[in-house]
Formats: structure tokens, sequence, C-alpha cells
């Protein structure tokens, strides 16, 4: 029976509100201690947040008179407190690096929603569906950091957890070359249309760092387990465009794809249906039972009407057809803080609970 105290750093911010819905009712995973920067301890998390809860369910009542701890000052308390943490802090990179290797070092695994370790060799960057067995990783990451229960484990950037399991199952066709262009929604930046009215009959073509992590991120997902780090993979050759829209969640991603072996369009929509993963075939609590979902209409998928499929777990997938460029092109979606952010980050935390790795 799993039975975990958890706490979530970075608890002010959206996806940090967001782990705090999710873990509410979790029957494996219990909040004990929330943290944030200097400026929110040692208030109530209510009081921490002075109205700027962002989500759309309340705040859950537990919370709202727990004490925000400092996430560097209290590290010791809260490492010799919980089982692990959820990590989505706001800071500059070094320093969420250095927070996060003080947390594993301190003997308290970290999940993190951050960017910082994605591309530290030993640090497995976990689609649960994908690539489960980067977890062994971890004992190398041990070994280097000289800890016994210790480790960092993260989830990949948002944007492309639309289009890469889609990918996935075309892979045994030799996926060669990938377009993908994708229109991501404003909560992707941590904000609500209330706080940035700006973006109101708006689009920005570019958003800071978002294009180089969609083409270098899948690579370390696809990539292969070699001695003690994770040697990227070569191929597909991947370029994208990222563009802010006025859409409150859900990331859009046009793809155009190209293989060595070029299957029917039949036999894609077979190897999307027929996909299953590590989640579903351990029935973990927060895994879709369908994981890829496509959609025959015309006008789907669409951000209003699908990002919350299956708990907003699930990708959807519509548009399949051929290319004059590319073999094929088609439209994908998934909501950006649930499957792409804090879902994510639970997921494959019950993953890494599942095969033992939160245990003392």
């Amino acid at each position: 029976m799993h039975n975990y105290k958890v706490a979530v750093i970075g608890a002010t911010g959206m996806v940090g509100q967001r782990f705090i819905t999710l873990l509410e009712n979790h029957p494996w995973f219990h909040i004990e201690m929330l943290a944030a920067s200097s400026r929110s301890a040692g208030k109530t998390y209510e009081e921490a947040l002075g109205g700027r809860w962002k989500m759309t369910s309340p705040m859950p009542e537990k919370v709202k008179k727990m004490k925000v701890y400092d996430a560097s000052a209290d590290l010791k308390l809260i490492a010799e407190t919980v089982d692990f943490v959820f990590c989505a802090v706001d800071m500059k990179k070094d320093e969420i690096k250095a927070l996060e290797e003080a947390y594993a070092k301190a003997e308290c695994p970290v999940i993190s929603n951050n960017s910082a370790n994605r591309h530290t060799p030993d640090v497995p960057m976990i689609i649960p569906e994908i690539n489960p067995d980067h977890a062994e990783v971890i004992a190398a990451q041990k070994k280097r950091l000289g800890t016994k229960r210790g480790f960092i484990a993260v989830k990949s950037n948002c944007s492309l957890q639309s289009y890469v399991p889609a990918l996935h199952p075309l892979m045994k066709y030799g996926v060669k070359k990938v377009l993908a262009c994708t229109y991501q929604a404003i909560s992707g930046a941590g904000k609500t249309f209330d706080t940035w009215p700006e973006m109101i009959d708006n689009v920005i073509p570019y958003i800071g760092g978002e294009e180089e992590k969609s083409e270098i991120e899948p690579l370390k997902i696809w990539g292969t387990l070699e001695g003690d780090k994770i040697v990227d993979a070569t191929s597909p050759a991947i370029t994208t465009q990222c563009l802010r829209v006025p859409v409150s969640d859900g990331h859009t991603a046009a793809v155009f794809v190209s293989f060595d072996k070029k299957p029917s369009i039949n036999e894609i929509k077979q190897a999307w249906k027929e996909f299953k993963g590590a989640p579903q075939e351990l029935n973990l609590p927060s895994a879709p039972r369908q994981f890829l979902n496509y959609f025959e209409e015309d006008n789907r998928p669409q951000s209003k009407l699908d990002r919350n499929l299956e708990g907003g777990m699930a990708v959807s997938i519509g548009r399949l057809r051929e290319d004059s460029q590319y073999d094929y092109k088609f439209v994908c979606l998934s909501h950006n803080t649930l499957r792409g952010a804090a879902g994510g980050g639970v997921l494959m935390a019950e993953l890494l609970a599942e095969k033992g790795y939160f245990k003392r």
C-alpha cells in the first residue's frame, strides 16, 4: 500500500497550485508541507497567495491555513519531514539546479517541473508512457551525489507533450524528420486573461527558449541508457515554431512528419489506438485509460472541447492526411498544466513509487 507524505516547493505559482489541486484527493500522496520563497514564508498559504489563486476549482480547505515554509532556509526540516517533494519554482536556472541537488543530497527525492536539470546526463526526463526505463539511471545519479535515496527526476517541456506521444508509436516506421508548430496557451506562462489582458485578441510569435527545448528534449526522451548516463538519440531531425495564442489552457501542435518506411493512414490510426505504456499496464491512479485519442471530425481536436479529456491526461489527435512536402500532417492537443506540467509530474511520481524509488 502506497502512502507518502509530500511537499510542494513553489506552491504559490500556477504549476504549484495545479499540484495542490491534483494532490487534494490523491490516494497515494498526501500534502504535508508547502514551501515558496522567503517573501511567502511564515504566512498561511491563503495569506501568501493574497487573492492570486488561478485555478477554476476553489482552493482546497486543507491547505488554506497551512504554514508556508522557506524552500531554501527550511530545506533540512522539509527533507526530514516528507518522503519526497514536487518542485515547481520560479528562479534562475543555476539557483534551481543548486536547490534541487541540495534536496537530493538531503536524501529527499525531487520530482521536478523545472528545466534546469533536464540536460543533466544522469537525471531522467520521463514521459511515463514512453521512456519509463530511463529511471534506471537514478542508480548512477545517486552514486554521483553520494546519496542512498535522494535523487532528481524531471518532466519534459509542456509544449512537446502534445506531439511527441503521437510520434512515439510511429517510430517503428523510421520517423525521419518532423516539423511541429505549437500554439501555446497563456497558462504556460503562468498567466490568466485577468493578469495578461495584452493577450486578448493577440498572437505573439515568440516564446523565449521554447523552440530550442521542443527540438532538443525529444532526443533525450528517445535516447538510450549507456553506462552511467542517458545518451541522446541522433534522429529524427526536428524543427519547431512556437507561438503564444489567446487560449487559457491547452497546447495545440500542427505536425508534419516523414518516414523511412511510409505507413498507411490506417496503420497510423491503429498504432495510436493500440498504444499503451507502463501507466496503463500498471493501472496508475492518474493514468488515462486511452492515452492517444483520434478524432475523425475535421474540426477536432479543439482546446475548449478536448483539453480535459481523461482528466486532462490524454492526448487528442485529428486531421491526419497526406502532405505535399512531408509524408503526413496532423494536429495534436494536450492540457499544458495537467499532462504537460503538474499532472505529468504526479504520474511520473506514481510510476517511481510503484517501482520502489521512494521507499525508506
